[in-house]
């Protein structure tokens, strides 16, 4: 599971690390208050020890194996900077082949294209190496910078369900 990795030019996108605590834990910290709506700004991040860390990356690697969700860490490639999430959930395997896919990159790292770039290059790995053939995106109607950054990769508006999430 650890060789489920990918770079670009800057980032570095993988399956977190127990080494990835002090970088994830201070990012989330330094997040800004929420920019709009879907952004959850500041967390509280007290119970967020070690240990609990130690047992998240446990759990995401668990699912991996399982083949049902990997959370990816998106690094800046120099400093191994924790950057934000991708993960791709398994919604059927056999000859579909599917998956939905969502990203956070924190807000504090905005505009500076490194969703495009994360995205970009996480497709590519779930293709590859997840050997997904369809990637959805479920996304709130008024999400409207979720829905430009998922245009700008190349996904095409399909359908609206109503009621489907939140």
């Amino acid at each position: 599971m650890n060789k489920i990795r990918t770079e670009t030019e800057r980032l570095v996108i993988q399956l977190i690390e127990e080494g990835d605590y002090s970088s994830w834990l201070t990012q989330y910290e330094n997040r800004l208050t929420s920019q709009h709506k879907y952004d959850k700004g500041k967390l509280d991040m007290s119970i967020c020890t070690k240990e609990r860390y130690r047992d998240l990356v446990t759990k995401h690697h668990q699912m991996a194996e399982d083949n049902k969700v990997y959370v990816f860490g998106v690094f800046r490639k120099v400093e191994h900077t924790h950057i934000g999430f991708i993960d791709f959930s398994t919604i059927l395997r056999e000859e579909f082949q599917w998956a939905r896919f969502g990203y956070t990159i924190h807000n504090h790292f905005w505009r500076n294209g490194y969703g495009k770039e994360a995205v970009k290059a996480a497709f590519d790995l779930a293709v590859e190496k997840l050997n997904y053939h369809r990637i959805e995106a479920h996304i709130n109607l008024d999400n409207i910078a979720s829905i430009k950054l998922a245009e700008s990769v190349g996904m095409v508006y399909e359908c609206t369900r109503k009621g489907f999430i939140y």
